[in-house]
């Protein structure tokens, strides 16, 4: 009977009605993967040597831009092998491979902007107590919760995934391989994966987003009533606010929100922005707006330059 064999690989298609378009398209994403590269990078090199950042905030700063970086690689490079090879082929092993990471990564990211805002929480509602709160262990717990969070919430979705039989087309109508795009192409039931990816995966984008909410709700009306100077306070809570929406608006509109016949294109929209697009804007963000990392930046940059100034 037709098309009965087990796929062995899978041919990617989410961008091939541009495929006119590629070597444009090849030099816009390689250098969009350089820039998050180069920018996540050297906020990892300040955080790391400048003592004045060794502070929760630019700890976890270090780890968003820790899964930035990781987060662009899982997808980009593949993506530009594609443009200039004109067809995207990946083995079926190296298909759960990247679905696993996507999804290690960008729910790591999205528990880890709860935690992030739960640490301004506490730097400006409760000063007193900030460094008894967000001591370093409580930041170690935190960061590893938050990885390993992420991970085990891949290794679900790869697990079930694994368990299907794909025996039809091997054409994914996305540019990298997601769950969705792959369910659609399982011949035997996807309901299990369907359900999960609704529950569990609904629950670690809303969840932390709800977490998000509440926590600026309560820092937005204490700055307004109880606190005099707000200026420092507001630009932070503005950055982080900016990086939230990034991220999670394109998220909730791919994982959330229930999908329609036309929503293929709709989903790879999202996904550029919040797997592509976003890791480039955060260090500018982070940086713009934060006369800390400005001046941290001018120290690390003056003491490689000039070794003997004080």
């Amino acid at each position: 009977m037709e098309n009965q064999t087990e796929v062995s690989e899978f041919i990617l298609l989410g961008l091939t009605k541009l495929q006119e378009l590629r070597c444009f398209l090849f030099t816009l994403f390689l250098l969009l993967y350089m820039a998050s590269v180069l920018g996540n990078g050297a906020i990892m090199a300040v955080v790391l040597a400048e003592p004045r950042l060794h502070t929760p905030m630019y700890f976890f700063l270090g780890n968003l831009s820790c899964l930035d970086i990781c987060f662009s690689t899982v997808t980009i490079p593949k993506m530009l092998s594609g443009f200039l090879s004109r067809h995207q082929i990946i083995s079926f092993t190296g298909c759960l491979v990247q679905l696993h990471f996507f999804h290690f990564l960008g729910s790591s990211e999205a528990v880890l902007l709860a935690v992030m805002a739960y640490d301004r929480y506490v730097a400006i509602c409760n000063p007193l107590r900030y460094r008894l709160v967000m001591n370093p262990w409580v930041c170690l717990l935190l960061a590893v919760a938050t990885w390993s969070s992420g991970f085990l919430h891949a290794l679900m979705h790869t697990v079930m995934t694994s368990q299907l039989h794909f025996c039809g087309p091997n054409h994914v109508h996305h540019f990298f391989c997601d769950i969705k795009p792959l369910l659609s192409l399982a011949c035997s039931s996807t309901r299990l994966n369907l359900s999960l990816l609704n529950i569990v995966t609904g629950g670690i984008v809303i969840g932390p987003f709800i977490l998000i909410l509440l926590s600026y709700l309560y820092i937005i009306s204490f700055l307004l009533l109880k606190v005099q100077s707000k200026r420092k306070a507001f630009s932070t809570c503005t950055s982080h606010l900016t990086v939230v929406i990034l991220q999670y608006v394109p998220i909730i509109f791919n994982y959330v929100l229930p999908s329609h016949g036309d929503s293929q294109d709709r989903d790879m929209i999202a996904t550029l922005m919040y797997s592509i697009v976003t890791p480039v804007l955060n260090p500018l963000i982070y940086t713009l707006r934060n006369q800390e990392v400005k001046s941290a930046v001018r120290k690390v940059v003056e003491r490689k330059l000039l070794p003997g100034r004080t």
